[in-house]
């Protein structure tokens, strides 16, 4: 793993983790109730894994980065489930609640032009925030919708639509597989795919401007298995496939040096400790 990659993970390992801390407090702390009865103090899943993806939306090849795991519940309430893909968050409506709304940040690293291998311009680390809205469909279907705004980097907006399918042993198996259309604007599109008329002067590539709207299409399974006694190991692994489409398949920068199939995977592995409360 090169020097630049190795940065790059780092600093959205430290960012995600640290956001999902800052979003789980809250989300368990409006669970509580004065019910003397519940168990107090909290349950804290951690853990840590490797997982691929591209190395910049378009790319034919992947890069190795960290798969932080993080979770924090009340004893007693169910593993909420959370899709591979979904950014982080927490819904302000409760865990339980069929119909939810809560932010949602996902990261995408840094694009450099040794990256595509030519001069078609650097797309920097971005910080995708903005919020999603999702709704239960009985106890096995799930509907979301994220969308989110580039801050620095590609400075775009970008849309995700879901639904997954859900099997659950209770809280010891939880496994989901479902489809996704993926939705892009200019900024987006233009920094990943277009070709200006400068950089098509100074690389030889065609001029390129690709058109907003719906740029990939794919699907996405994931499952969580707790094992042992009490259930305190947790084994966590996901595969995702995307389709590229529309204008962005005639991009060359996708033609040249990039590829239509983009693939991710990852794996990892978690431990629950109580904090606080009786033991």
């Amino acid at each position: 793993m090169d020097a630049r990659l190795t940065l790059r993970s780092r600093r959205a390992f430290a960012a995600g983790t640290a956001l999902c801390f800052l979003f789980a407090a809250p989300a368990a702390a409006q669970d509580d109730s004065p019910d003397e009865e519940r168990p107090r103090g909290r349950l804290v899943t951690i853990g840590a894994g490797a997982q691929a993806y591209p190395r910049y939306p378009g790319a034919d090849d992947l890069g190795i980065n960290p798969m932080p795991i993080v979770d924090i519940r009340r004893p007693g309430d169910r593993i909420r489930f959370e899709a591979p893909d979904e950014g982080w968050g927490f819904g302000l409506l409760g865990r339980e609640s069929r119909i939810n709304i809560g932010p949602a940040v996902q990261f995408q690293g840094r694009r450099d032009e040794d990256d595509v291998g030519a001069e078609v311009g650097n797309v920097g680390f971005t910080i995708e925030a903005g919020a999603f809205v999702e709704a239960f469909l009985g106890d096995n279907v799930r509907v979301r919708a994220e969308g989110r705004r580039g801050i620095g980097g590609h400075d775009g907006w970008l849309g995700d639509l879901g639904l997954d399918l859900i099997a659950r042993d209770g809280d010891r198996t939880i496994f989901s597989i479902g489809p996704r259309l993926r939705i892009a604007d200019e900024n987006y599109v233009d920094a990943y795919f277009g070709v200006t008329p400068e950089v098509a002067a100074r690389t030889g590539l065609a001029a390129y401007d690709p058109e907003s709207g719906v740029y990939a299409v794919g699907g996405v399974a994931g499952i969580r298995q707790h094992f042992g006694r009490d259930g305190r190991w947790g084994i966590h692994a996901y595969a995702r496939y995307d389709r590229l489409v529309g204008d962005v398949v005639d991009s060359p920068i996708v033609a040249g040096f990039g590829s239509v199939d983009q693939y991710s995977a990852g794996i990892g592995l978690s431990y629950t400790f109580r904090v606080g409360g009786r033991r």
